[in-house]
């Protein structure tokens, strides 16, 4: 049993960056938070005032982690407890504005407190997906730098920046993976707003917090598609690497090709055992027992909507 523990460990250590020596030092049990968001106002399905897309939840506990729906309309006091019982954070995609809703209200809250531990050596990650990439650019810039492109349900290839392949998101990516996202039409784009580079060139605080990984273009604007703070772990994708393995909506820019999945499993992996570095936990069994998103059941939504399923929360 003991052998078996420690190559899981040496395992982890690989896909985290750390050297195998720190692989005792993880934290085996990650718990990471997604943030709940409003009610889609045609949402047929809708209850309570909030919701979170299954995939999101599958998506991480498909690489070891644990999730903890985080709701919106809770009081600072709420948020900060959680923050320091939670490994990590996730910014969904979705469709609230991201400069006056509740989901940016909350989102603010756990940015500021993740910018302060980690200042503090308290490693606490954030991955951001479409929307959470957007509204963690108007968190660091304090505006809304976003531009239209017509990038709405269509599968495309990643533009590398030199060096990307090997930062912190993508050197342990095997050599097969990173080939396809570059060369194949694998990374799921549904968004209408985008980071343009010139906007993201013109604006001195975003070039000295994100790193730009990689960009895509609509074939009259490039923007950018994957970043990675320079000084925190931070990382933000304006595509979909949860649809591919778990959403089955029939519509263009949907792909589940071996390697599409192959890419989803690298791109969890790496973010959960960026979680593991964080050794924030619940005070007590129970306490963790209520939160964890076990206590909710997903609802159905059918074949023709938006997300799959999706859990609902008052």
């Amino acid at each position: 049993m003991y052998r078996q523990v420690l190559v899981i460990a040496v395992f982890a250590a690989f896909l985290c960056g750390f050297p195998a020596s720190c692989a005792r030092n993880l934290n085996y049990r990650p718990i990471i938070g997604i943030l709940a968001q409003e009610n889609l106002e045609d949402d047929p399905h809708a209850q309570g005032s909030s919701y979170i897309a299954a995939s999101y939840v599958k998506h991480l506990e498909s690489a070891g982690a644990r999730v903890v729906p985080i709701h919106i309309n809770r009081t600072e006091e709420e948020y900060e407890k959680l923050f320091n019982a939670i490994n990590g954070l996730l910014l969904p995609g979705g469709n609230v504005d991201i400069e006056k809703s509740q989901f940016t209200r909350a989102a603010k809250v756990f940015y500021e407190l993740a910018i302060k531990a980690n200042d503090a050596s308290d490693y606490f990650p954030i991955w951001g997906t479409c929307q959470g990439f957007q509204q963690l650019t108007v968190l660091t810039s304090n505006k809304n730098l976003l531009t239209l492109t017509d990038t709405k349900a269509v599968a495309l290839p990643l533009t590398f920046s030199p060096g990307a392949q090997n930062s912190r998101l993508f050197k342990k990516f095997p050599k097969d993976v990173l080939q396809s996202l570059a060369e194949e039409n694998i990374t799921s784009n549904f968004h209408s707003w985008s980071l343009s580079m010139q906007n993201y060139s013109s604006n001195a605080k975003l070039k000295r917090f994100y790193r730009v990984l990689t960009t895509n273009t609509d074939s009259k604007k490039e923007f950018i598609s994957t970043m990675e703070a320079y000084r925190y772990p931070f990382y933000v994708v304006q595509w979909h690497p949860e649809k591919s393995p778990f959403e089955w909506i029939e519509k263009a820019g949907m792909v589940h090709t071996l390697s599409a999945i192959k890419a989803t499993f690298y791109t969890a992996h790496f973010f959960v055992s960026e979680a593991m570095k964080n050794h924030h936990r619940f005070s007590s069994q129970s306490e963790e027992e209520k939160a964890l998103i076990y206590n909710y059941q997903p609802v159905f939504k059918g074949l023709n909507s938006i997300f799959l399923q999706n859990y609902y929360f008052d």
